[in-house]
């Protein structure tokens, strides 16, 4: 068990940074929500974020895993390095270049002539965090994930920090003292600071960083022709996979032809799903541990790392299920984050962090293309999952409105998931523990319809009903405790206190 303890280990400093970090950032929806003027603007920011999420992955084209891959297998890994930075280097100056050259155009394309300038904006952002990416990459294949986490919460506490001066100290300081702020302070321009703030934050972030790119001018054409080949398919994978993500975000206006009316609703929308992001945190750092676990392995078929990669299986699974029963229970708390006006959008929540769950797994079953180099594989599958989104969307938003964007993205992952077990069981199989998984899959589902009982039932008393979910999360807690967990991911003193371990089989 000391892969899954270094593993466990990783994802705790490797989460301190991202679910930290998105739930600090989480803390600005409902100021968001609140200082907004309108849902639509909220809307605006929706939809641009979604676009700058979907730019990202086109930006770093794979190479962020071929970094991975490459600097394991080649016999000199700071070439690698070196030959990686260069190549994002200058792909992203390029995007900056043609970017801001046709700003007219590609503003309008968007739906936002007359926010050229968050448009600008969110071009440099994205290209500054692309390349930002690879030194990032770098500490984690360092193995040094303090530093790792120093950065990212330099970014997330610059980013809060100036959100906070610009949308609640600056409009407080022109109503007491006028004259310090009116010169330059304009308070209709508030979905503008919010990108202000991220590009303040991403530059000084970059400058920070610079200090990890010092690896000499060692670039290799061979080298990067190899792992353009090799990350080329993660590209496909990346674009349809965070399409799949986003195109909810990206449709959504599309599809509807009332503009403004569409802005609003993927407001709403926008920040329900929000609540639902604590599942999103917990599949992000599980990503950033596995993905260096996985390829830091000894090359070759072995057993014992398959069955390993099935006991991560089983845990994740184990701890997101039990994420969404502690969302699902006090549900009643959390939808307070956001304003009483996006509460219509409530509905969302649960089936989001379903496909979250679905998304997670199908990540972790996805070892199986990455070892064996078939990532062609992870495109085929990431197609498929963003044809059938797409085709949900288009369908359904006319018809059920932003609950379709929801019931899209627990389809495609779930189509997505089983399609990869079936084909992976061919090339590179791992004893999944599938009857573990489905036990509490059933045990959710029962404790879920119970919470959903509750609060039909104690609708006017909320705190009522959060106790008595209570309970059934204390179940489930129980049965993982005395059924699965393992005594050695547990502090010796801790495990030798609890008789049970003492008598169980390792």
């Amino acid at each position: 068990m000391a892969t899954i303890r270094s593993l466990v280990k990783d994802t705790a400093v490797y989460g301190l940074s991202s679910i930290a970090g998105r739930f600090l950032n989480w803390m600005l929806v409902p100021m968001y929500t609140r200082v907004l003027s309108t849902t639509a603007e909220y809307g605006i920011v929706t939809n641009l974020y979604a676009w700058t999420a979907l730019l990202l992955i086109i930006l770093t084209y794979g190479m962020e895993t071929a970094f991975f891959r490459y600097m394991n297998k080649d016999d000199d890994p700071r070439s690698v390095y070196s030959t990686t930075l260069w190549s994002l280097g200058s792909t992203s100056s390029l995007f900056v270049l043609v970017g801001l050259l046709f700003i007219g155009p590609i503003s309008t394309a968007l739906g936002y002539p007359d926010r050229w300038d968050c448009v600008a904006m969110l071009i440099v952002i994205v290209a500054m965090d692309a390349f930002m990416a690879i030194p990032f990459a770098y500490l984690r294949y360092a193995n040094r994930p303090w530093r790792f986490a120093a950065l990212k919460f330099t970014f997330i506490g610059l980013n809060i920090g100036l959100n906070l001066f610009f949308l609640l100290l600056c409009p407080w300081l022109l109503r007491v003292a006028p004259s310090l702020l009116d010169w330059w302070y304009e308070p209709s321009y508030q979905v503008g600071y919010i990108f202000v703030s991220n590009l303040i934050a991403s530059g000084i972030v970059l400058l920070l960083s610079l200090p990890y790119c010092r690896t000499g001018f060692a670039f290799r054409k061979d080298l990067l022709r190899r792992m353009l080949g090799y990350a080329f398919p993660i590209l496909l994978l990346g674009i349809a996979g965070n399409f799949n993500k986003v195109a909810d975000k990206i449709l959504f206006p599309l599809i509807l032809t009332n503009r403004a009316e569409a802005d609003a609703q993927l407001g709403i929308y926008g920040a329900c799903f929000k609540i639902a992001v604590v599942m999103v945190m917990c599949t992000q750092a599980f990503r950033y541990a596995y993905e260096p676990f996985i390829f830091n392995k000894k090359k070759g078929e072995d057993e014992r790392e398959r069955k390993a990669y099935a006991e991560v299986m089983k845990y994740y699974i184990i701890f997101t299920l039990f994420v969404f029963l502690g969302v699902t229970a006090y549900m009643d708390l959390l939808k307070n984050f956001v304003a009483q006006s996006y509460h219509g959008g409530l509905a969302v929540v649960p089936w989001v962090m379903i496909g979250e769950i679905f998304f997670g797994i199908y990540f972790n079953i996805s070892t199986w293309y990455k070892v064996t180099d078939r990532t062609y594989w992870g495109a085929i599958f990431s197609l498929l999952g963003c044809l059938i989104t797409v085709l949900i969307i288009v369908w359904g938003v006319p018809r059920y409105g932003f609950m379709a964007c929801a019931w899209a993205s627990v389809v495609s992952n779930g189509t997505m998931m089983l399609a990869s077990y079936a084909v992976g069981r061919h090339y590179y199989r791992v004893p999944y523990q599938l009857g573990n998984a489905g036990l509490y899959a059933l045990l959710s589902i029962a404790f879920f319809s119970a919470m959903q009982g509750i609060e039909y039932v104690f609708s006017y008393r909320p705190v009522w009903a959060m106790l008595l979910n209570t309970i059934f999360l204390l179940l489930f807690l129980l049965v993982f405790v005395y059924r699965d967990l393992d005594p050695s991911l547990l502090p010796s003193r801790l495990s030798r206190s609890l008789p049970r371990f003492n008598n169980r089989k390792r």
